[in-house]
């Protein structure tokens, strides 16, 4: 069995970086070292350069493959294999095969030839690797349909980037090394925008950098290798939850930034059962100052903090450990033995560790507070099983006694005390301790029937039921305690969740928020108030005047505002004040102070669900009436020039021959004619336009969608500004498809645009006009060298009556645009501004192709 090859692959942010030119660099490097390299592939793209370097390399053989009556050239894998090179040249690793070849994809093909023994350098850009797919389309817009495995590249034993600065290559295909003339407009404004290629660069090395670091982390595995390699700073800050918590956070930050590439990860420790000793909330704040300093967050299971700590730290190769001081006292510490701090410095090994002072340092108390977490019912019971529990085992053992039991008695006692603090705490316990204490004394020691305490262990027997009682009750209660806490905790984020996805699945905000407040603490009747106005309510009052418990029936509709107040017949028990005069009035059992707690975050919650509701009620007000207004105003003021203009033209012409009568000559006739014709002509348009812009705010405009070919329709618009080319650069791509439009409307929105761009072109530099195709778009560019519209301005341009500074009154009323703009976008299209390369603007009409075969159908497209 022969060994399997090697693979290189060569990675590239973007197509044009030169991944395929180094390639054949390579290849011809190894050729020269006398290796036996082949070309199994190549995608020139029709770039010289990339040409010019296959010269003086074998180049296999390729197989014609017929699909939908078109040839296409692909990789013959089994002439590869049967040549068997040492080296094989493979362009394009994502590509997708021509139906029936050998495999659909070609980096199945590279597998086999891998697998036969042959070392294969090939290609790839980032937007092709799986994992990253929808993070390109979305920096992009673009969806890539073909990908290749992360596994693939990952198992690949060099992976290099070819990098190349994004201006840099902004500039090559500016010069026509990467695409045909005209496809760089499009490409340039479209997928290789400046911000696009940066994202892709940055993808592209962390990418790589990460599979370095897989790699690293693998190799250390591989071998066993537990010390910590230096490779980088990595900094575990640990997160407790208490408030020194961004302290620490803070200052492992500045540790990082230190050194180049440094690496900032928090972490926080829980129990394994679940239960946190410290406030969520707090943990969520510092989590998110984490993300704000770029670190990463991470939670982990563990019993023991400071091993668990440690392993983490290790497991992510981890350089330094931020630690804050212990918050316990001195006398807690003293008592209680080494912090987690002290066994994390001894267990770290090569791991430099900090210990972080804070305010919050040594403000511990020494014990927990005995506290009663479990509820009135189970003291009560407590006491009663004492009371109850002890005669009777006095009895029994009483009937049983013989001199030689009284050990079975006193355990029989001590059992008697914790079973009582199993169920009702500390305070039934030393209760049953001391009765049990005084009973023993009494019925089963000598002197019987008297209490004496005449030896020190009785005394002793005594305070020992006293202290086993106290610390079974300290269990008991504890776990009760944490307990309560996770069913709370449960509770309040079942609560929070519910709110936030009633809200996010489309609910009205303020009844869904009144409604999970009535269910959520089981009141009978909630409402929100706002003066004598309920603006929303959940439950509501009988028809006996009492309050219903939520399920009654009618129920009022809860989305609705009512404008009279539905008073209850009782007071509420629990109201929440909140801005603006609004109150929540809520009939029901009283809440705990617990509660309260949550119900301020609903009520902060129902507060900015309010001001969010006035806010749109004032815009919603507002904004038609300053619209309007806007129009109204730029209407009357376009109106007082634009028309009176082609009116006066008529008037004055029509005149000059009433007056003249018949002794004007001829040719003044004709002129005063042609005058008065070409004002009324304009006086139409003007209407026209006026009449098209109030169907399209109405939405009432016609508009007939059907296949209309772009350069029939560029064509018609050219003839009709009798323009020819030396007044317009044409550069139509041939094999543009067709576009779903109205052919009588795209023809008026590219003689509006054109006669924009003529306006504003230099004398110099005439206006030019491209069409491209790119994801089933066809775009149609109006390409102007003039002094361009500023950024903060265009959307300025397609508002009506407004000219961005013609003065004139020659230039119409300002509709153009609009009016544009408003046609594409009823085909279903858009219209766009651009920035044109070297100064100008580049107006972009574009649509979407007709129903049909697109051009990657039809075969006539390539890979980039």
């Amino acid at each position: 069995m022969s060994k399997r090859g090697r693979l290189r692959v060569l990675l590239g942010a973007a197509p044009g970086v030169g991944k395929t030119y180094a390639m054949l660099e390579e290849g011809r490097r190894l050729v020269g070292e006398g290796k036996d390299v082949a070309i199994a592939i190549v995608e020139t793209h029709g770039r010289a350069a990339t040409a010019a370097m296959t010269a003086g390399l074998e180049r296999l053989p390729m197989r014609t493959h017929g699909h939908r009556g078109i040839e296409l050239d692909e990789m013959d894998l089994e002439a590869v294999l049967k040549r068997h090179p040492q080296l094989a040249l493979v362009d394009e690793l994502a590509h997708t095969n021509a139906p029936g070849t050998r495999n659909e994809k070609r980096w199945q093909d590279v597998e086999e030839m891998l697998e036969a023994g042959i070392n294969v350098i090939t290609t790839v850009n980032i937007q092709h690797i799986e994992s990253l797919n929808d993070v390109v389309e979305r920096i992009t817009g673009i969806p890539q349909r073909e990908t290749v495995p992360d596994e693939v590249l990952r198992s690949a034993d060099q992976v290099e980037v070819i990098d190349l600065a994004p201006q840099a290559l902004r500039d090559r295909l500016s010069d026509g090394y990467v695409y045909p003339a005209e496809r760089i407009d499009a490409a340039l404004s479209n997928y290789f925008r400046l911000g696009n290629l940066t994202a892709l660069r940055e993808l592209a090395l962390i990418w790589l950098a990460d599979e370095v670091d897989q790699a690293l982390l693998r190799y250390r595995s591989e071998h066993k290798i537990d010390k910590t390699w230096e490779a980088r700073e990595r900094v575990v800050v640990t997160l407790a939850g208490g408030l020194e918590g961004e302290t620490l956070l803070r200052r492992a930050a500045r540790i990082a930034s230190r050194s180049s590439g440094g690496e900032l990860i928090a972490v926080h420790i829980i129990s394994p059962d679940g239960l946190r000793g410290n406030d969520p909330a707090a943990i969520a704040q510092q989590r998110s100052v984490v993300e704000q300093l770029g670190g990463t967050f991470h939670q982990v299971t563990g019993e023991d903090v400071p091993t668990a700590l440690v392993e983490f730290a290790r497991s992510v190769n981890a350089t330094q450990l931020v630690l804050g001081v212990s918050r316990r006292s001195r006398l807690s510490a003293l008592l209680t033995g080494p912090g987690i701090g002290a066994t994390v410095i001894r267990e770290a090994g090569d791991i430099d560790v900090h210990i972080v002072n804070h305010e919050a340092a040594g403000g511990g108390s020494l014990l927990p507070k005995i506290g009663g977490a479990l509820s009135p019912k189970r003291r009560i019971a407590g006491f009663l099983l004492a009371l109850a529990g002890g005669p009777l085992l006095t009895w029994a053992l009483k009937v049983m006694h013989v001199p030689e039991s009284i050990t079975s008695e006193v355990l029989s006692y001590q059992l008697l005390v914790v079973i009582v603090a199993l169920v009702g705490g500390i305070w039934p316990a030393v209760f049953a301790a001391l009765l049990s204490g005084l009973t023993l004394d009494y019925f089963f020691v000598d002197p019987h029937h008297t209490i004496t305490i005449n030896e020190p262990r009785h005394l002793v027997a005594i305070l020992l039921y006293v202290t086993i009682a106290i610390i079974v009750s300290f269990v008991v209660d504890r776990a009760a305690r944490q307990t309560r806490v996770a069913r709370r905790a449960a509770a309040e984020s079942d609560l929070l969740q519910t709110v936030a996805g009633s809200v996010l699945r489309g609910d009205e905000a303020i009844p869904a928020l009144v409604e999970r407040t009535r269910e959520s603490f089981g009141l009978d009747y909630v409402r929100l108030m706002e003066q004598d106005r309920v603006l929303a309510e959940s439950g509501g009052p009988s028809e006996s005047g009492g309050i219903t418990d939520g399920a009654g029936d009618p129920e009022p509709d809860s989305a609705a505002i009512v404008d009279g107040p539905a008073v209850p017949a009782a007071l509420p028990t629990n109201v929440v004040e909140l801005e603006d005069g609004a109150s929540l009035e809520m009939y029901g059992p009283e809440l705990q102070a617990s509660e309260r707690r949550l119900l301020a975050v609903i009520a902060a919650q129902i507060n900015a669900a309010l001001e969010h509701s006035d806010l749109e009620d004032a815009a919603s007000e507002v904004e038609p009436l300053a619209a309007s207004d806007r129009v109204r105003s730029a209407l009357l003021s376009a109106l007082s020039h634009d028309l009176r203009r082609p009116l006066a033209s008529a008037a004055a012409a029509v005149g000059g021959l009433r007056a003249a009568g018949g002794a004007m000559s001829e040719q003044d006739r004709k002129e005063l004619l042609a005058t008065a014709d070409e004002s009324l002509q304009a006086l139409a348009k003007l209407v026209t336009d006026l009449l098209d812009v109030s169907r399209l705010q109405a939405g009432v405009l016609g508009i007939t969608l059907m296949p209309v070919d772009c350069s029939g329709a560029i064509a018609t618009a050219l003839d009709e500004l009798e323009y020819g080319p030396d007044q317009v650069e044409i550069s139509l791509d041939a094999d543009v498809p067709a576009v779903a439009a109205d052919p009588v409307l795209l023809q008026r929105v590219i003689v509006n645009l054109l006669l924009n761009a003529s306006r504003h072109s230099p004398p110099d530099k005439r206006p030019r006009i491209t069409t491209s195709e790119f994801d089933h778009v066809v775009e149609i560019r109006i390409i102007d060298h003039g002094p361009g519209i500023p950024p903060e301005r265009r959307d300025d341009a397609f508002v009506p009556f407004q000219r961005l500074g013609d003065t004139d009154n020659s230039t119409g009323l300002g509709l153009g645009l609009a009016l544009s703009k408003g046609f594409i976008e009823g085909m279903g299209g858009q219209l766009q501004p651009e920035d044109t390369p070297g100064g100008g603007l580049t107006m972009v009409i574009a649509l979407p192709e007709a129903l049909g075969e697109s051009a990657a159908e039809r075969g006539d497209g390539a890979d980039d």
